[in-house]
């Protein structure tokens, strides 16, 4: 099974290498109208250093070559310079499928030094006249995703930097398109979403003014009361940006793109590819190591998650037809797969675990499998039993080897995640994509090829397979070469199960049975029921023969 699963694995991989050969890559972006007008443009990208903004970037030196430049802002961070984050980034195995075709592919990627929270972006005089002077097309893919970040930074990221962005957007003088990613939650407040921008429950501007001199603290104990019904700051501050880019958009050509919960690669460029550690990625690898057994969830709702390819080829599309066919008004396009390929949450874990049977991740802690509840009791009590309890063995038994505790800090943190996560997995909304299906309807045979987002084509037990391969891979790194190891250190635990489950057998039978004359009076009718179902089942047998 493994030999078959390698193959065909090898055989998926060797088709998309194929694929990226010169002379189709130039016969493909001659056919396709999206790629030829991308040919030729300058790009400016934020957030390029980020899981969607890589793929984007290497999907456009893919499909356009001959792309003039792509300005990307980036800031230091971690001790790294702008030089070095950009460095990294280049070396990524995303770029693999450009890089065999295109070693000196990084020529064309040219950094900016950029504060998304200073004024004026903090970029330097002679860099902001380059840009003003050569940028056609605008991809806004830069801000803070984490749920719990404190509401002034979010504001200061989300919305005040979007602000900045399109203050410098209205000076450059050749720009054609001005895209920003946004997220289909940004009104999840609601049950059904338009692709419209709703009025906001405040001015984004007072509300900054607002914060901007309180104590953190302060600031902390009003936000729930400031962000109302929306379930974190990243979800609120993402509303109060989309209005402010329809309120300051002025002439410029205008679409926000709205994926929903955004996850490994589909097809490009290649199948499986994430780098990210979060989302949907920690609960599978968490259940892959047999840590999570006990998930916070409705499994009968909606997974409306979308493969990050699908994301970045709408963008794409998107941008070319925002500057090619000018539409009068600001565009939404959600990109969401609930309406059109529903796949609910237990059907995901259905069919994760038996993945991971065949596919077993390296060195779990126990034998993966979670159960899903949307019962607060359940989950407490589940979680008290399946993860508190063996965590602190674990860290016992680590304290009395010398070695640090780490178990129950790990659960904590999971638990944490799970509640941040909750109200996404625990309901289910409804989209409508007018404008996605328009823009579908418009594209060329080849661009609907090329910049595939019909959703409508996603084989989800494929996909959830490239997952479950992405997280092994990609980011815990590990190798196909080790799933036989990895297959025998499950049927260890299994026999260490079986061990346990016997012992525990045995002790319930001397403290509970042997001691009781009516348990003892119940074992034997128990047992005289089944003897006698056994020799009922015999006769019968001999009978029909």
């Amino acid at each position: 099974m493994i030999q078959n699963f390698q193959t065909s694995n090898t055989l998926h991989y060797s088709i998309f290498l194929l694929a990226t050969s010169t002379k189709k890559l130039e016969t493909e972006s001659n056919m396709s109208s999206i790629a030829s007008y991308y040919n030729g443009k300058s790009v400016l990208v934020t957030g390029a250093t980020g899981f969607m903004g890589k793929v984007l970037v290497e999907k456009l030196l893919y499909c356009s070559p001959d792309v003039k430049s792509i300005y990307i802002l980036v800031r230091p961070k971690s001790g790294q310079s702008t030089q070095e984050r950009v460095q990294d980034m280049v070396k990524c195995k995303v770029f693999d499928r450009v890089r065999k075709v295109w070693p000196n592919f990084y020529e064309k990627i040219k950094p900016i030094n950029a504060e998304l929270t200073q004024p004026n972006l903090a970029i330097a005089p002679e860099d902001a006249q380059e840009l003003l002077s050569e940028v056609n097309i605008v991809f806004h893919c830069a801000a803070t995703i984490r749920f719990d970040e404190p509401l002034r930074q979010a504001l200061l990221l989300n919305v005040m930097g979007t602000k900045q962005l399109l203050k410098l957007a209205h000076q450059i003088q050749n720009l054609e398109a001005f895209i920003h990613l946004s997220t289909a939650y940004a009104y999840c407040n609601r049950s059904y979403i338009d692709e419209v921008i709703y009025p906001p429950p405040m001015d984004p501007q007072k509300l900054f003014d607002l914060v901007e001199g309180m104590d953190e603290s302060l600031i902390q104990e009003i936000t729930p009361k400031l962000i109302g019904d929306w379930p974190n700051t990243y979800t609120f501050t993402k509303s109060l940006t989309e209005y402010v880019i329809q309120q300051e958009k002025g002439n410029l050509n205008t679409a926000i793109i709205r994926p929903s919960i955004v996850c490994c690669s589909w097809q490009e460029p290649f199948p499986g590819w994430i780098d990210q550690f979060n989302g949907p990625c920690i609960f599978l690898i968490a259940t892959g190591k047999g840590i999570a057994r006990i998930v916070k969830c409705n499994k009968d709702a909606v997974a409306d998650i979308i493969p990050v390819d699908i994301a970045i080829n709408l963008i794409l599309a998107a941008g070319w037809y925002t500057a090619v066919q000018r539409p009068k008004s600001l565009l939404v396009y959600n990109c969401i797969t609930s309406n059109i390929s529903p796949f609910s949450w237990g059907e995901i874990r259905d069919v994760a675990m038996n993945i991971l049977e065949r596919i077993p991740l390296e060195k779990a802690f126990r034998i993966p499998n979670a159960c899903m509840t949307q019962s607060d009791f359940t989950y407490e009590y589940w979680r008290t039993v399946s993860h508190k309890f063996p965590a602190f063995l674990y860290d016992l038994y680590l304290r009395l080897t010398g070695r640090k505790p780490r178990m129950m800090k790990m659960y904590n943190r999971l638990h944490e995640y799970m509640m941040l996560f909750d109200f996404f997995s625990s309901r289910s909304w409804e989209w409508k994509s007018d404008n996605v299906n328009m823009l579908l309807n418009h594209l060329s045979p080849k661009d609907k090829k090329l910049f595939l987002f019909d959703v409508r084509q996603l084989n989800w037990s494929a996909y959830i397979e490239y997952f479950c391969l992405g997280a092994k891979m990609h980011v815990l790194n590990e190798d196909l070469a080790g799933i036989p190891a990895a297959k025998e250190h499950l049927r260890k635990l299994r026999n260490i199960q079986y061990v346990i489950n016997t012992t525990l057998i045995v002790l319930i039978w001397r403290v509970f049975i042997a001691r009781s004359q009516m348990a003892q009076n119940m074992w034997y009718f128990v047992v005289q029921l089944c003897y006698k179902f056994l020799s009922y089942f015999r006769v019968s047998s001999t009978l029909r023969h």
